[in-house]
C-alpha cells in the first residue's frame, strides 16, 4: 500500500503545482474558453489543464519505476503498462492541445482516440477474455478482442468528454471512479491472498492522484479548465484500468462467488452511468433533430440540474453523490458476503438522495414567489423601511 500511496501523492502534488504555470501558458498560447450560450462560465477561462495532469502522470510513473516492486509491474511480461500510458497519453494530449487551441474537427479527434487505443493493443493492453456465468472465461481472438478494446477506449473517452461541462465535474467523477477501481482491485487481491501489485491498480492510483491534484484549481469557480487535453487523457486512463482488470482474477481463487469477476465490466459503466446516459441521450436527441451527433447544445443533464434551481457547486456535488453511491455499492457487493445488507443500505441512501435533491432543487423563482406570498390575513407584508443613504 505504501507504494500506491506514494504514487498517488506524487501524481496529486505535481499536478497541483504545475497547474498555475499551465494556466499562464494557456493564456499566452491563446487557449481560452470564450463563453457561449450553452456554457455556464461567464468570463474567458484558460484551458489546457490536462497538461498539468499529464505532468502528474509522468512524475508518478517515474517515481513508480524507481520502486523495485513497481518496476516489475510497469514491465510485466507482455504488457508494458508504463510505455503504453506514456505513448498513448502523449498522443492524446497532443490531439487535445490542438483542439483546445484551434478546435479540430471531430473526425480528427476520433482518429487520435483510435490511434491511442491501437498503442494500448500493441503494448498488450487488450481484452483477451470475458467471464461467463458458469465460472469459465470466453477467450476472445484478435478479430473480436481488438475492436472491442478500441470500442471501450473510445466510448470511455467520449463519455468523460461529454460530462466535462461544469466546474470540477469531470475531474471529480473520474476521480471517484478511479478510487472505486483502486479499492476493488487492491482489496479483492488482498482478501483472496493474491499479490496487490498490478498494472490495473497502479493505473487507477495514478489516475486518482491526477484528478485529486487538479480538482482544487478546477472546482467552482474554476480558475482553469482541463479542456479536451485533460478529459480525453483521464478517459484514456480510466479505460486502461478497466481493460487491465478484465479477466485478471481466476474464479477458482475467489471466495465471494462469481460476481467480483464482473465488477470491472460493471464499475465504469455504473460510475459513468450519468455521462454514458447523457451521451446516448445527446446522440439520440441531435440525430432526431437532423443534427450531427457532435453538435453542441444546452440540454445535458448538468444543464437540467441548473434549470431545476441548483447552483453550479450543488449540481456538481449531486453528480459526485450518485457516482460515489454506485461505485461503493458495486465494490461492497464484490467484497462482502451480506449482499442484501449492501443493497438495502444503497437503496435507502439513494431514496434519501432523491428526496433531498428534489426538495433543494425547486426553481429559485418558485421559492422566491413562495416566500413573497401574503399570509392568511390576505394582507401584503409591510415594506421594509429604507435606511438613509
Amino acid at each position: 500500500m505504501r507504494e500506491y500511496l506514494l504514487t498517488i501523492l506524487v501524481a496529486a502534488l505535481v499536478a497541483y503545482l504545475l497547474t498555475p504555470a499551465v494556466r499562464r501558458f494557456a493564456v499566452w498560447f491563446g487557449a481560452q474558453a470564450v463563453p457561449r450560450d450553452r456554457d455556464v462560465h461567464v468570463i474567458p477561462t484558460p484551458r489546457l489543464g490536462g497538461l498539468a495532469m499529464f505532468g502528474g502522470m509522468v512524475a508518478a510513473l517515474v517515481v513508480a519505476s524507481g520502486l523495485p516492486e513497481m518496476r516489475k509491474v510497469l514491465a510485466a511480461g507482455d504488457i508494458g503498462v508504463g510505455k503504453a500510458l506514456l505513448m498513448s497519453g502523449g498522443l492524446i494530449v497532443l490531439v487535445g492541445i490542438a483542439d483546445d487551441r484551434w478546435e479540430v474537427d471531430p473526425l480528427t479527434k476520433f482518429a487520435g482516440q483510435v490511434a491511442a487505443a491501437g498503442i494500448f493493443i500493441m503494448q498488450g493492453i487488450q481484452i483477451y477474455s470475458i467471464p461467463l456465468p458458469n465460472g469459465e472465461s470466453l477467450s476472445l481472438p484478435p478479430a473480436y478482442g481488438v475492436p472491442l478494446t478500441v470500442f471501450v477506449v473510445v466510448a470511455t473517452i467520449n463519455a468523460v468528454n461529454f460530462i466535462d461541462g461544469l466546474d470540477g465535474l469531470a475531474a471529480g467523477v473520474v476521480g471517484i471512479a478511479a478510487l472505486g477501481l483502486f479499492g476493488y482491485a487492491y482489496l479483492l487481491t488482498k482478501t483472496n491472498g493474491m499479490t496487490t501489485l498490478s498494472g490495473a491498480t497502479l493505473t487507477a492510483a495514478v489516475l486518482f492522484g491526477m484528478c485529486l491534484g487538479f480538482l482544487p484549481h478546477n472546482f467552482s469557480p474554476a480558475k482553469i479548465f482541463m479542456g479536451d487535453t485533460g478529459s480525453m487523457l483521464i478517459g484514456l486512463l480510466l479505460s486502461a484500468s478497466t481493460i487491465l482488470l478484465t479477466g485478471q482474477f481466476d474464479p477458482a481463487v475467489l471466495s465471494n462467488g462469481l460476481f467480483p469477476l464482473y465488477v470491472p465490466l460493471l464499475l465504469v459503466p455504473a460510475v459513468a452511468a450519468v455521462p454514458f446516459m447523457d451521451m446516448l441521450l445527446a446522440v439520440w436527441r441531435r440525430t432526431n433533430q437532423g443534427k450531427s451527433p457532435f453538435s453542441p447544445d444546452k440540454q445535458h443533464l448538468h444543464h437540467r440540474l441548473l434549470q431545476l434551481g441548483h447552483s453550479t457547486r450543488r449540481a456538481v456535488l449531486i453528480m459526485y453523490f450518485w457516482v460515489g453511491l454506485l461505485a461503493s455499492g458495486l465494490v461492497g457487493l464484490a467484497l462482502f458476503d451480506a449482499a442484501w445488507i449492501t443493497l438495502g443500505v444503497t437503496v435507502v441512501v439513494a431514496v434519501a438522495g432523491v428526496v433531498l435533491m428534489l426538495r433543494l432543487g425547486r426553481p429559485r423563482s418558485r421559492r422566491r414567489n413562495a416566500a413573497a406570498e401574503p399570509g392568511d390575513t390576505g394582507q401584503q407584508p409591510a415594506a421594509r423601511p429604507q435606511l438613509p443613504v
